[in-house]
């Protein structure tokens, strides 16, 4: 390391310093919100890696990022400005202290989150052949979530250029290292083949040769690296809440290059130190005079008519084959899509063979991984906001709960917390529910607790919906997260076009379509499904009508959220009845949200209604019981005519 240049880094880890002393001033003063978590002490680890960094590299931080930001982008204005909350920050207001965006840099609050997250940027750029990497901060305390390792075995198994920057200061938040984590860190991820370095910010010319190194192992070898950095954090984790040893503290400053360097170069330091006060006191002053974060300006629409057209099925292929030959079609025709998933790979092709062939033809797009639900979904993220367009498998729905992280605290929220930088299109698929016999960790459908998610899709594929269709449309429009439940009754199945006599087959001109088995006269009843319980209902719909005189409307969407409550408000209106059958548990479900859209859509309407669900147990493998115990075509009748 030379010695010219040593100054830039140590003006610019004075700038970092300067900043966030003003924003644990501004923070007393009751200008921030939330709260700040500053890096005082760990300003060098940013400072140093950016020498090594190009503006077309990824970076990902932690809730400690603002050190980070500056090192790699110099936005200092608009970091201040977007912690105090206002429109001409780097999010306009939203993100605020631990949300940044800014160019390919991100931060996130969830620790660990986002290291599945950095294993998909560097995916991203080696399928579209760069020589660019990705980075992540993390500290030693996020050491303790799974998400770490399933990335890390990925990172190693796909050679990708991702670099984990574990920043050491022997603190979680405010219990001791040595309290909470076992073992020896680097031979954590030695253990994976991930080679490691080790370095401290108390010698700058170390740390400087190390991260020069690991950067260069990453980009030209094309292989990930881990960097453990021993630092000290001088203050507390966050504002005030410093239980430490205030002779601990008193230590960590007496190493730190900072407070040394003011003592041995005092004029140069001095100087430093005044283009810093200058630079940050007019950024706050711009700051005080921009005004507040916006609302964003949504469009309410209260009525939104629906046409009908005649139902028509040409296609006689099983369901799992046209959508293996959508995917084959639309992987051919968009060089985007990147199928991702566990035990998708020829010769198997997955749990339902909806993924044969798929990696003979496409190798380097159809990646199989390790039981990892949460890394390959924050990898489907990460390859999303690279450019691409991820399809992830979930091979049981009842998996899905381990996806719940990267869908609810990641996906959902980048687009509106990076105040529409990107967008991040990325289709979850599963198969859901049961009449399999897989029993009650395999035949679930908890749809329900993924409905409501703000800025994401919920889709359940139906017998009367061309599922190519379906996800044609995903891939020409989708702009955020999708989760596409595919009942697994559905597989072997072909479409259904014929109707019973009296009834006719319709399909709404919705993009994610409706569908209305309509009576010939009006309805004594309105029958309101989704996915696999549209068999249940039709079936159940001809013998009301044959045995009971009883005349049903069956209605069924494929988009369950957002719902499109006038696809059902006509109907109720002519009934008076609505019937909800749902193969899930009905408590706090689908059906609970769809009734009350019905009765504030159409107030009045409703003379009678009831919810139509699982019995509030586990589902048996007994096939016998598993029947009994789901919505079927006897109960969905008892149903009905106690509410004629």
């Amino acid at each position: 390391m030379r010695e010219k240049d040593i100054q830039p880094i140590i003006q610019k880890a004075v700038l970092i310093r300067t900043v966030e002393q003003k924003l644990l001033e501004l923070f007393s003063e009751g200008k921030l919100f939330g709260t700040v978590h500053t890096c005082i002490g760990e300003e060098l680890t940013g400072a140093v890696l950016a020498e090594f960094l190009t503006p077309k590299d990824y970076v990902f931080s932690n809730h400690r990022c603002h050190g980070h930001f500056i090192s790699m982008t110099d936005q200092v204005e608009a970091l201040i400005a977007e912690i105090m909350g206002k429109e001409t920050g780097v999010c306009g207001g939203w993100g605020g202290s631990q949300h940044l965006c800014h160019g390919r840099f991100f931060s996130n609050g969830i620790q660990g989150g986002f290291v599945p997250i950095t294993a998909g940027l560097a995916l991203s750029e080696e399928l579209k052949g760069t020589r660019n990497i990705a980075a992540c901060f993390i500290g030693e305390g996020t050491l303790g979530e799974g998400a770490v390792y399933e990335s890390a075995n990925l990172m190693s198994k796909w050679n990708l250029p991702a670099l984990v920057i574990i920043e050491n200061n022997r603190f979680s938040q405010s219990t001791p290292q040595e309290k909470t984590i076992a073992g020896d860190i680097p031979a954590r991820f030695s253990a994976f083949g991930i080679r490691t370095f080790e370095t401290d910010t108390w010698n700058l010319e170390g740390l400087y040769d190390t991260l020069e190194e690991a950067v260069r192992y990453v980009r030209t070898g094309r292989r990930p690296a881990a960097v453990r950095i021993q630092t000290d954090r001088l203050m507390a984790h966050s504002k005030g809440d410093d239980d430490r040893p205030k002779e601990l503290i008193e230590s960590y400053y007496k190493r730190d290059i900072l407070t040394m360097f003011s003592r041995e170069e005092p004029e140069k330091y001095a100087s430093y130190a005044a283009e810093a006060k200058a630079r940050v006191d007019a950024a706050v002053e711009a700051a005080e005079a921009a005004a507040m974060a916006k609302a964003p300006e949504f469009l309410e629409v209260h009525s939104r008519p629906v046409s009908w057209r005649p139902l028509q099925i040409t296609e006689k292929k099983r369901v799992n084959e046209i959508i293996r030959e959508c995917f084959t079609d639309s992987m051919e025709k968009d060089s985007r899509i990147v199928m991702i998933g566990e035990d998708i790979l020829d010769p198997y092709g997955g749990a339902f063979k909806v993924t044969k062939g798929l990696s003979t033809a496409y190798p380097d797009r159809v990646k199989g991984t390790s039981i990892s639900e949460y890394a390959l979904t924050g990898i489907g993220n990460g390859l999303s906001l690279g450019g691409l367009f991820p399809v992830c498998e979930i091979m049981f729905g009842d998996f899905m709960t381990l996806t719940m992280d990267q869908i609810l605290n990641h996906a959902a929220k980048f687009p509106f917390m990076y105040n529409h930088q990107v967008k991040n299109p990325i289709i979850i698929r599963t198969p859901m529910g049961g009449g399999r016999g897989y029993g009650p960790t395999h035949s679930q459908s908890i749809e329900k607790h993924f409905l409501g998610i703000p800025q994401t899709l919920v889709l359940a594929l139906n017998r009367r919906v061309n599922p190519a269709e379906v996800y044609r449309a995903l891939f020409a429009s989708l702009d955020r997260p999708a989760m596409v439940f595919e009942n697994k009754t559905l597989y072997a199945k072909r479409l259904k076009s014929e109707t019973g006599e009296g009834f006719t087959a319709e399909i709404s001109d919705e993009i994610y379509p409706t569908v209305r088995i309509r009576p010939d006269g009006e309805p004594d009843i309105t029958i309101l499904c989704y996915g696999g319980m549209l068999d249940v209902a039709e079936d159940a719909q001809e013998k009301l009508f044959d045995e009971y005189d009883i005349i049903a409307e069956v209605i069924c969407p494929t988009l369950l959220y957002p719902f499109h409550v006038e696809t059902v408000t006509d109907s109720v209106r002519r009934s008076g009845r609505l019937l909800i059958v749902e193969e899930g548990n009905s408590f706090a479900a689908w059906g609970s949200e769809a009734v009350t859209e019905v009765m504030e859509a159409a107030p009045g309407a409703l003379k009678a209604v009831r919810r139509l669900g699982m019995f509030e147990c586990p589902i048996p493998c007994c096939g016998p019981l598993e029947k009994q115990l789901l919505p079927n075509v006897g109960s969905l009748i008892e149903a009905a005519r106690r509410m004629i």
